[in-house]
């Protein structure tokens, strides 16, 4: 048995395959970002899910693409958390954008890869090879035009008395915003940044909005600035995106990438079921 893994920071997509390609069971796990869970958190949150700790002794390989595994030392260390929850497997752990490569790009071609949901990143794949030119910090100093810093943006404009009252009012209806609830949430909960990407899905509902609107495209056009014209050729090759923000604001992005002269590619929420193609063509 095979476990094929697609890790945000809010959720993680599961997938067991046998050597066919046949879809033994799917489930979903909370994130798995080594970055800003211990490893009590993660066993913990393998243990929650029935499916993946009574398979955990089947399971024959384990090939985990997450967020928050861009780094040597952050991959050597879910891959021993994996290797003694999963005892029989051969681990693999790869970034984010692995997956989101395998998931967009026909093989062998050359394309620019970027991931826009919880977090975001941006990455030139050369046909075989994957090049960042952009070391992630994090969420708090980067992830521009992601889920979190759409929260962020929403929070600060409630707070700071700039949000108009008709959506406040909405706004207020949908999400508890008591101040100690958020603070409890930002600084004594694990995973902060998936809870500021909760308050997402309201910019998206409401993006039409002015208030949103000012929100998205600002965001949009940093994130341009700011990860995809580190390449060079970004105007002469096509510009994959995976995520939720990027599935769900596609109008809004592509028209933000037209005026850059910046051709749009193929959009993905989820890479996982390309994942499986992918390993059934290279087992």
């Amino acid at each position: 048995m095979k476990l094929l893994v697609d890790s945000g920071s809010t959720k993680a997509d599961w997938i067991a395959i046998d050597d066919t390609g046949k879809v033994l069971f799917t489930t979903q796990s909370l994130g798995l970002n080594p970055e800003v869970l211990t490893r009590a958190e993660i066993i913990e949150r393998l243990e929650d899910r029935f499916d993946i700790s009574h398979n955990k002794d089947k399971a024959s390989h384990l090939f985990f693409y997450g967020a928050g595994c861009g780094t040597d030392r952050m991959k050597n260390f879910l891959t021993e958390v994996f290797q003694e929850y999963f005892t029989h497997a051969a681990v693999t752990v790869h970034e984010d954008t692995y997956a989101a490569v395998y998931a967009t790009t026909p093989k062998d071609e050359q394309a620019i890869v970027c991931i826009l949901g919880t977090g975001s990143n941006c990455s030139y794949f050369d046909g075989k090879v994957l090049h960042q030119k952009v070391q992630s910090l994090g969420y708090i100093a980067m992830d521009d035009c992601s889920g979190n810093r759409f929260g962020r943006h929403l929070l600060r404009g409630y707070y700071f008395n700039k949000m108009p009252a008709e959506l406040a009012k909405e706004f207020e209806q949908e999400y508890n915003i008591e101040p100690d609830n958020v603070k409890h949430h930002l600084y004594k909960e694990p995973n902060p940044n998936a809870y500021l990407a909760t308050f997402a899905k309201f910019i998206i509902k409401h993006k039409d909005h002015p208030f949103c609107q000012q929100y998205i495209l600002a965001e949009m056009e940093d994130f341009v600035e700011n990860y995809i014209k580190q390449f060079d050729n970004c105007h002469e090759l096509p510009v994959h995106f995976v995520g939720s923000i990027a599935f769900y604001l596609k109008d809004e992005l592509e028209a933000v990438l037209n005026k850059h002269k910046i051709k749009i590619g193929n959009v993905l929420r989820r890479p996982i079921d390309g994942l499986i193609a992918y390993h059934i063509l290279n087992k």
